[in-house]
C-alpha cells in the first residue's frame, strides 16, 4: 500500500488535477486517488479537509500536505531522484522549468475561453479575442523546445517530463476545440493523446456524470 494519495477533482474539469495525477502515472508512482467533485454544496468542506488553499490538487504523504501542481511534482522530484522528472542537461532543465512555469501562470484568455471539458468536441467554439496569441505562444514553445531539445524522443525534451505533464491541459484543449495547428504541435499533440495514462484518464473522465454549468458551452 503506497503512502501517497493524490486529492484531485473531476476528471473531465479539472485540468490542475490532471497535471500533477499524469506526472505520477507516468513514473509508476503508486498512490492512492480521492476524488472530490468540484462546485457542489460540499466540495469547499470536503477539499478543506485535505487541502489548506482549498483547491485540488493536494499530495498527501503520510502528515505532509502539498498543495499546487507544480509544487506537488517538485516534491515529487526530490522525493523520488531516480526518475526523470527534468532534463539531466543545466540549460535545457532550465528551460523545462521556465516553460513549466510560464504554463502555470500564463494563458488566461484561453483558460477562460477553452476551459478543459474532456466529454465535449467544440470545434471553432472559444476563439474569443486574444486567444489566438495564447496558442501561438505555445505552439511557439512546443517547436522550439522539440527543434532544440527534442532528440531521443517525441516529448518536449525527447523524454516525457514536468513541462510535459504541464501542457498536456492544453492538448486536450486543442483536441476537444480543432484548434489548427502546424505538423510540430500536431505531432505532439498526437505524442501525448497516445499516452496510455492520459487514455486511462479521459475514459474515467467520460463515465463522469457531474455537469459543471461554467465548463459548458
Amino acid at each position: 500500500m503506497s503512502d501517497l494519495s493524490l486529492v484531485i477533482g473531476n476528471k473531465n474539469y479539472s485540468s490542475w488535477s490532471l497535471r500533477s495525477w499524469l506526472a505520477m502515472k507516468q513514473f509508476g508512482l503508486e498512490f492512492h486517488e480521492i476524488c472530490i467533485p468540484l462546485y457542489t454544496t460540499e466540495s469547499v468542506s470536503k477539499i478543506s479537509q485535505y487541502s489548506p488553499s482549498g483547491k485540488v490538487p493536494v499530495l498527501l504523504h503520510g502528515s505532509l500536505a502539498i498543495w499546487d501542481s507544480l509544487a506537488i511534482c517538485e516534491y515529487l522530484a526530490e522525493e523520488y531522484p531516480h526518475l526523470h522528472w527534468w532534463p539531466k542537461d543545466k540549460s535545457a532543465r532550465a528551460i523545462a522549468r521556465s516553460i513549466s512555469a510560464e504554463m502555470h501562470s500564463g494563458f488566461q484568455t484561453l483558460r477562460q475561453n477553452m476551459p478543459m471539458n474532456c466529454r465535449a468536441k467544440l470545434p471553432g467554439k472559444g476563439m474569443a479575442i486574444g486567444v489566438q496569441k495564447d496558442i501561438d505562444r505555445i505552439t511557439t514553445i512546443w517547436q522550439e523546445c522539440r527543434q532544440k531539445f527534442g532528440a531521443g524522443g517525441d516529448m518536449l525534451f525527447g523524454k516525457f517530463t514536468i513541462a510535459d505533464a504541464m501542457f498536456a491541459p492544453v492538448v486536450l484543449r486543442f483536441v476537444i476545440y480543432d484548434v489548427q495547428l502546424d505538423d510540430i504541435a500536431r505531432n505532439y499533440v498526437e505524442t501525448i493523446l497516445k499516452l496510455p495514462a492520459l487514455q486511462e484518464w479521459i475514459k474515467a473522465a467520460e463515465t463522469e456524470q457531474e455537469v459543471i454549468a461554467a465548463y459548458e458551452f
